[in-house]
């Protein structure tokens, strides 16, 4: 059990912002990672539904304060980018959650939400790792959540703040740092 009560065995897979029109500052920096990601995570997401490891997207809300999950995946899929949305829609086991900051858990019900899930460790997913990625790693580690970042399973806007930020996650908060390939839903094996 985690200091916070949770089984540190339970996983969630989470999926940061990844329901995105990419009509945004630095879109054509992002879109790049983010195809090379879209099929990894469409394995991580597709590994974990088979599990019954709950899957939680949180996603920014662009500002829109009277949208809804369904309006930004109808947005994002009306798009030229919805290739990019298509393979890892949310299902209707899915789980989701609108944030307006970086972290996942910043004002968000998510920390209550994985706790009434009984869930001590997250696997973050999702777009942009050396930003929201990276403070929701923080966040995770400072709630005594497990995480594991799967590197292959996150996009960036710039590849050496990427790396950067992956270390920092790994080295100060301990946040486990592998492959898509190697990611398990169920005890950390060390």
């Amino acid at each position: 059990m985690t200091e916070r009560g949770a089984d540190a065995t339970r996983s969630a897979l989470i999926v940061i912002d990844m329901i995105n029109t990419y009509d945004h500052e630095d879109a054509e920096l992002l879109v790049p990672s983010v195809e090379q990601v879209v099929p990894v995570l469409a394995e991580v997401l597709g590994r974990a539904r088979r599990a019954d490891v709950p899957v939680i997207y949180v996603n920014d809300n662009f500002g829109r304060w009277r949208s809804h999950h369904g309006e930004l995946l109808d947005a994002a899929l009306a798009r030229p980018h919805a290739h990019l949305i298509e393979p890892i829609r949310p299902d209707d086991q899915s789980l989701f959650v609108l944030k307006a900051r970086h972290s996942v858990f910043f004002e968000t019900p998510l920390s209550y939400l994985l706790g009434r899930l009984d869930v001590g460790h997250v696997v973050l997913t999702g777009q942009v790792t050396e930003q929201c990625v990276l403070y929701s790693a923080l966040d995770a580690h400072i709630r005594h959540l497990g995480v594991t970042v799967p590197r292959d399973a996150v996009a960036s806007i710039h590849p050496h703040l990427a790396s950067a930020a992956l270390e920092m996650m790994e080295r100060n908060m301990g946040a486990r740092i592998i492959t898509a390939k190697e990611t398990e839903f169920g005890p950390r094996e060390d």
